[in-house]
């Protein structure tokens, strides 16, 4: 690799990190630790490896003991992992420090690129890592890299960290306040409609941004890497799992619904399709908590990371945004552990199970009309588990307590639940 080059990406890196702004973000990183982040494109993964670097310049390091390597960038083309060495000699030319502190943007676009880092690591140097693809945390990755980094999945903005960026309050006096929650709660329906991307927030015209991200994962992180030659089912696959949240469904049903739209396709494709999906943070799934485990794996119910992503693809369906912010939430928070229960013994059916909390939550734009079904079914749920803990109907706006049969039940609305 010409170290020319590599001096020039790492010096103009160095002057976007001293000019970018650094939102705030809900997560903590140790010192003296190599960190691998992953997750969404766009989702704030670089302003935070920005962050990382300005605060060790604050702790009295040198700008020129950064060294900040983007791997999309187009100088770079035709990088390979025996150009890795070169990113070593240079950062020596460039800094008479003995510590350094490397990051590395997007490195999983090289091949063999868990080789280079798990030599970095026994090498006793600073790393920071970010990536796009859920395969860099996978099993077989951390047999690589055998505990040398910490993971952290970086998601869009929570609700919480929209309304910092848009500077509303929503402390609990704000939440009292008219005026203040009026604008909480209008905050949070323009973050149930648009999702979290950063970049996003302060945009005009958010659907083109959003529609552009979705793109490049589709065509860069998905069609790209994963070389898929049916361009169109996968295509076809995405909408029709966006218009299937808040449902399960198997992939024989799903291979089905593709192939009514006269696309040609099979379920082994739709399996695989629905791996590259989620591999690039775009879908994740949650499984039936009583189904067997074939069943589980089998018929999931699919929700996207971001609910701009899922906007998209639907027209005026609001609980189906309600319920994927709702889900959105809970992945963040509870990680692997969200489920959904459904009994055909028992005939119940709850959106979300969260087993270490005892906590049902059913999600509903509004009780109104739909009171009945809802209480029946967290109370029957409640009727047959043990240690039951919570019941929770999560809807747009409304807000009460209503008890039956000596249980509780909180009607919470979106903006309530979901802020941190």
């Amino acid at each position: 690799m010409n170290k020319n080059i590599l001096k020039k990406v790492i010096l103009e890196q160095i002057e976007i990190i001293q000019n970018a702004e650094i939102i705030e973000r809900a997560y903590e990183f140790e010192q003296n630790v190599n960190y691998i982040l992953v997750g969404l494109r766009r989702a704030g993964k670089s302003t935070l490896l920005y962050k990382i670097a300005r605060d060790l310049v604050k702790a009295g390091n040198d700008w020129s003991q950064i060294v900040y390597v983007n791997f999309e960038d187009d100088r770079l083309l035709g990088f390979t992992k025996e150009d890795f060495n070169d990113i070593i000699e240079t950062a020596y030319e460039l800094t008479d420090e003995k510590e350094i502190y490397y990051f590395f943007d997007e490195i999983q676009i090289i091949d063999g690129w868990e080789h280079f880092a798990r030599r970095m690591a026994d090498q006793k140097n600073h790393v920071y890592i970010t990536g796009s693809n859920a395969k860099m945390l996978s099993s077989e990755m951390e047999k690589v890299l055998g505990g040398r980094y910490l993971s952290k999945m970086i998601m869009p903005f929570s609700l919480s960290e929209s309304l910092d960026y848009k500077r509303i309050e929503h402390d609990e006096k704000s939440l009292l306040t008219t005026s203040k929650a009026a604008k909480i709660r209008r905050g949070c329906q323009e973050y149930v409609l648009n999702g979290g991307f950063p970049e996003a927030q302060l945009l005009t015209n958010k659907r083109e941004y959003i529609k552009s991200v979705y793109e490049k994962v589709l065509l860069g992180d998905i069609i790209e890497r994963e070389k898929v030659n049916n361009k169109m089912a996968l295509r076809l696959m995405i909408k029709k799992l966006a218009e299937t949240v808040m449902h399960e469904i198997s992939f024989n049903t799903l291979a089905g619904n593709v192939k009514a739209a006269g696309v040609k396709t099979s379920t082994d494709a739709m399996i695989n399709y629905v791996s590259y999906a989620e591999n690039a943070y775009l879908l994740f799934r949650n499984k039936n908590y009583v189904s067997k485990f074939a069943e589980k794996e089998s018929t999931p119910r699919f929700y996207f990371y971001d609910n701009g992503l899922l906007s998209l693809f639907l027209v005026d369906k609001p609980s189906a945004l309600l319920e994927n912010a709702v889900a959105v939430y809970l992945k963040r928070k509870f990680g692997e552990e969200v489920y959904y229960y459904k009994s055909t013994q028992t005939g119940v059916d709850i959106d979300f199970y969260l087993p270490e909390e005892n906590c049902a939550i059913q999600v509903a734009y509004s009780i109104d009309t739909a009171e009945d079904r809802e209480t029946k079914s967290l109370i029957s749920f409640a009727t047959k588990t043990e240690d039951v803990q919570r019941l929770i109907i999560v809807t747009n706006e409304e807000e009460r307590t209503i008890t039956i049969d000596g249980f509780v039940i909180d009607v919470i609305p979106v903006h309530k639940f979901i802020l941190d």
